[in-house]
């Protein structure tokens, strides 16, 4: 019993680490670096596969566009900026925290999003990722020295053939 007791003072202690952890983590992204740095990768999604190929068969899109948009207190656009993938459907956007005109941008204010692709076969955006409604820079996935890194993703896009219909009047 005394045992059990132990151990389970030990796992709440853990718990309230890794809790302070993250917290001092998160925080300090928000306050240090120069630069959001976000980082990704933009799929092509297949719907006509079976359940296995659909799963593991997504090939990367080469040129597609992403975003981000950061807003102010006052829910208005402080910097809007975007980037395209490369041939493994990657991208990676810098974005300097302070502008040009002085005003400090704060990542959990920015929103990374698809607007998009050059393949006509594959260019209806899924929200898989939240590709389609934005990512919020809400957790760094690096802090270290001066890198604070975001990464968010995969996002896809499907083919014209798997897109839902759109009913009129809820038929």
């Amino acid at each position: 019993m005394a045992q059990r007791i132990t151990t389970l003072v030990l796992l709440i202690e853990i718990l309230f680490l890794v809790s302070c952890v993250t917290h001092i983590t998160t925080t300090a992204a928000y306050n240090d670096g120069d630069k959001i740095h976000v980082a990704g990768k933009v799929m092509c999604q297949d719907c006509s596969l079976n359940y296995d190929e659909w799963i593991n068969g997504s090939e990367p899109i080469k040129g597609a566009v992403v975003s981000i948009t950061c807003m102010d207190e006052r829910r208005r656009v402080s910097y809007y900026g975007s980037d395209l993938t490369d041939e493994r459907g990657q991208f990676d956007l810098m974005v300097n925290k302070v502008l040009s005109h002085g005003k400090v941008l704060k990542p959990q204010l920015c929103n990374v999003r698809l607007v998009s692709s050059p393949d006509l076969s594959c260019n209806i955006p899924t929200n898989f990722g939240n590709g389609q409604t934005g990512v919020k820079l809400v957790r760094p996935f690096t802090v270290f020295r001066d890198l604070v890194k975001y990464v968010v993703g995969p996002f896809y896009y499907t083919t014209p053939m798997c897109e839902t219909p759109k009913f009129e009047n809820n038929y």
